[in-house]
């Protein structure tokens, strides 16, 4: 399934939330809720749901170790075309 396939299923305040990450990467919720001018129940209900799909990731926020850092997660790819990737990488370097 793709990230278009799970994001069609969500509710368009985790649409916004997703399109506000993909324009500027990592942010706290706080930031989040400033740049989407949703409402901050609104911002941790999409978060939960982009979490229980796996399309963003939660690290510590370091500046402020109280608040969360949420991102985009990284695209997984298959197996065959991470070997792809590596054979490539290893015959350039021979």
């Amino acid at each position: 399934m793709t990230m278009d396939d799970v994001l069609s299923e969500l509710p368009p305040s985790a649409k916004l939330v997703v399109k506000v990450l993909e324009y500027n990467g990592g942010m706290t919720q706080k930031e989040i809720v400033e740049k989407s001018r949703l409402s901050q129940r609104t911002v941790r209900d999409a978060l939960d749901r982009l979490q229980e799909n796996d399309l963003v990731e939660k690290d510590i926020y370091i500046p402020d170790a109280r608040q969360n850092l949420y991102r985009l997660a990284a695209p997984e790819s298959d197996d065959g075309e991470t070997e792809q990737k590596a054979a490539e990488a290893e015959a350039l370097l021979d």
